[in-house]
């Protein structure tokens, strides 16, 4: 067992990668990463970072010297033997070779492209531009260097007791939850937790908590190289980012409306069973499943990512009966904003009636809230989105307009669009 006080005191030396690996990402970044490069591999897209939480002032926080060593380290970064013989190699979701040889050929000669960064008003502006194929893979290593970051300038005066005391506290925390969750019948469970994570090191205890305290119940980790580590099942299917593109290169009002399900038929051709999630809410949920195509009743289930959690739920069993499915075979992942309430709560309202699982995220691998001064270790909102493709802005809605972003003009051109009505605004905390 790694001594995390003591690791996160030897931070305080010169070097230290926070990320290690190009597999040190999300597993549903390379499954959608192969879909582009085998559809879409040519268009240009422009990543930027977005903190949604203003409050906490990046850029005074973070050294830009430090962050600018961190990134130009990932940017030297190439797959290794062993990584690319397990991404070859292994079954995932029961299918060997899930990722086909013109695409780790072309993965395994990847480094990652330049990137963009500037100071303003407090915050960094972060952006990086290309290849779809490649610019996407900057994502998730761009946030967990941000957000390591982060924890790193507020721990940087602590003593090694305080860190001591810290950590048990924060594992204190953790295992309590673990308690309650355990408790909960038929519960399958998995680590989203990259994204926002405190740190790798800490993402990888927590993973190691769940197995050991939930057994059967913790069902993997979205985290490729921890999967890897850990002989874990890697979990994950696809993201917003793929309508968001895919709708932005639409040329007409007619095609932006059928941009969501393009996305759809071409993940279809790759992909079956548990892969085959629908993740409804980049447009709104109700307009994307009142217009969808009756072979998409037919998939697997739907990953419910904003909005209020049950609402979401309860539209999907309606429309899968709607479409003469049996909800009782369907999958309803929840991955958006969740703790132990929330899963005990969603657990019982929809155990028996659907096939239910939790993806769970910032507060499984970064809930150091209350635990400093200031509550200054506290989890905030910080994404890294594509925001245009070959010049033309994205958009997303989702089910939360708290989240919806792209220029005012288009957001509503694609409310008109997709026949988004009023919303129910919700805070927007992790």
């Amino acid at each position: 067992m790694v001594d995390l006080a003591t690791r996160v005191w030897n931070h305080k030396w010169k070097i230290d990668p926070i990320v290690r690996s190009l597999i040190d990402t999300d597993f549903y970044k390379l499954l959608m990463c192969q879909s582009v490069f085998r559809n879409r591999r040519d268009t240009q897209v422009t990543f930027s970072l977005i903190n949604r939480t203003r409050r906490i002032r990046l850029a005074e926080l973070i050294d830009e010297g430090e962050l600018r060593e961190q990134l130009d380290h990932i940017r030297s970064l190439r797959l290794a033997r062993g990584e690319s013989t397990w991404l070859r190699g292994n079954t995932f979701y029961g299918k060997r070779q899930m990722f086909r040889s013109d695409f780790m050929e072309w993965f395994e000669a990847l480094r990652l492209p330049p990137y963009h960064l500037e100071k303003r008003d407090g915050q960094y502006e972060l952006t990086f531009e290309g290849n779809w194929p490649e610019v996407m893979l900057w994502e998730i290593p761009a946030l967990a260097v941000l957000m390591e970051l982060r924890g790193r300038a507020v721990m940087r005066d602590m003593g090694r007791f305080e860190l001591q005391v810290l950590y048990a506290r924060a594992m204190t925390k953790l295992w309590e939850k673990a308690e309650r969750l355990r408790a909960i019948p038929d519960l399958r469970l998995a680590d989203f937790g990259t994204r926002r994570r405190h740190s790798f090191l800490w993402q990888d205890w927590c993973v190691q908590a769940m197995i050991e305290e939930l057994g059967e119940k913790f069902v993997g980790t979205s985290n490729c190289q921890i999967a890897k580590n850990r002989d874990l099942e890697a979990i994950g299917t696809n993201a917003h980012e793929l309508p968001m593109v895919y709708s932005a290169l639409a040329e007409t009002d007619a095609d932006l409306r059928q941009a969501p399900y393009e996305v759809l038929r071409d993940w279809q051709e790759e992909h079956e069973g548990n892969l085959r999630i629908i993740l409804p809410d980049t447009y709104g949920t109700p307009g994307f499943l009142a217009g969808a195509p009756d072979w998409l009743a037919g998939w697997t289930g739907v990953r419910i990512d904003s909005g209020d959690p049950a609402v979401g739920a309860e539209t999907a069993i309606r429309w899968w009966q709607d479409r003469g499915e049996d909800p009782r075979d369907k999958l309803v992942i929840f991955s958006d904003g969740l703790d132990v309430a929330r899963i005990e709560e969603l657990q019982a309202r929809f155990r028996g009636r659907v096939k239910v699982s939790f993806g769970w995220g910032t507060m499984l691998t970064n809930d150091f809230t209350g635990l400093v001064a200031g509550d200054a270790l506290a989890p905030f909102s910080l994404v890294c989105k594509a925001v245009s493709a070959n010049g033309r802005p994205t958009v997303k809605l989702s089910d939360n307009p708290e989240k919806a972003m792209g220029p005012a003009t288009e957001i509503a051109r694609y409310k008109r669009v997709f026949g988004v009505g009023a919303q129910e605004r919700q805070a927007v905390t992790v």
